[in-house]
């Protein structure tokens, strides 16, 4: 155990050095120059733009640059172009806004997926998995920023409640009214989020769920005479399991990326839309500091991926 743990970590941080190296280069390889960020503002002279490329550096070649930017990303004194804010900061101010959206986005995917998959499966050719079936595809074919406006439009005209924000103006910052205010204007971007995660998911789960069933250990579980929920629940799901584990460790960077759509629309202050400020902005710092994070993400999920498949299938070992 010890072992896989130190091979995985040195594996993985390998890793996350070439991804720094690598998103470094693609950013600095877009047309244009950092220190071009406002060539229209009077104020913006040649000796200013000279003064702001010795400041940040970027009058050393690519290489120094790097280091130079990772050195102050770790110790924390990476600031952003646009506000001169340290990046980590700004960073973690943004995420805990995203992080409920995510938790709660991911709870409600997760918790209807599997019932609404499990049962289409179940029930194959029936009602049920048609009805299912259809509003899973007409789900995953409607763009995330149409549905969202239907979603607000409709939401608006028959309870005439504010929904843009994290609460609404002009009302107390403590307190069980301030809390409910705070909950229904999460609510609404948390449901868009899961509803194409529920569409995708509940179909992969019936997939899964029907390729089991149809092994050769299932018809004979139920040739022995056990119950159908002991032989669906207990013999098939959990080995229907195992192509989620993967899904599962890999939603941590949803925490980023994933809501990128959702928190523009409905003017959420996290971290999606931060990132998609700062690429507009050509605010590197923030840019780079975000897809670094996301590389972090992504690789400790996968390592999470690696510890629940011991405990999903015993075959396994590390």
């Amino acid at each position: 155990m010890l072992a896989f743990i130190g091979r995985s970590a040195i594996q993985k941080i390998i890793t996350l050095f070439f991804v720094s190296i690598i998103s470094f280069l693609i950013v600095h390889l877009a047309p244009g120059e950092p220190s071009q960020i406002d060539p229209l503002n009077p104020k913006f002279t040649q000796e200013v733009l000279e003064r702001f490329r010795k400041e940040f550096h970027l009058d050393k070649p690519l290489h120094i640059q790097y280091l130079y930017y990772y050195r102050d990303l770790l110790t924390g004194k990476s600031v952003s172009w646009k506000d001169n804010r340290p990046v980590l900061k700004k960073i973690y101010e943004r995420f805990k806004n995203s992080l409920w959206l995510f938790i709660l986005g991911t709870l409600i995917t997760w918790t209807l997926s599997f019932p609404v998959g499990i049962h289409a499966a179940i029930r194959r050719g029936g009602l049920y998995d048609r009805s299912t079936t259809f509003l899973a595809y007409l789900l995953i074919s409607i763009p995330g920023f149409f549905f969202a406006y239907m979603l607000i439009i409709f939401v608006v005209t028959h309870f005439h409640v504010p929904v843009i924000g994290m609460e609404t103006f002009g009302i107390s910052s403590t307190g069980w009214h301030w809390f409910m205010d705070r909950m229904w204007h999460l609510l609404l971007p948390s449901i868009l989020g899961a509803a194409g995660g529920i569409a995708v998911l509940s179909r992969y789960v019936r997939n899964q769920m029907l390729e089991v069933e149809s092994q050769d250990y299932v018809r004979t579980a139920k040739a022995k005479g056990l119950s159908p929920d002991k032989v669906h629940y207990k013999h098939a799901l959990r080995n229907a399991l195992l192509p989620f584990v993967t899904m599962f460790g890999l939603i941590l960077p949803g925490l980023i990326g994933g809501s990128v759509i959702i928190e523009s629309i409905f003017s959420w202050p996290g971290m999606g839309r931060m990132a998609y400020e700062a690429i507009l902005a050509r605010n590197y710092p923030v840019i780079l500091a975000v897809n670094f994070i996301s590389a972090i993400l992504v690789l400790v999920g996968t390592f999470i991926s690696d510890l629940l498949y011991m405990v999903v299938d015993p075959r396994i070992r590390l």
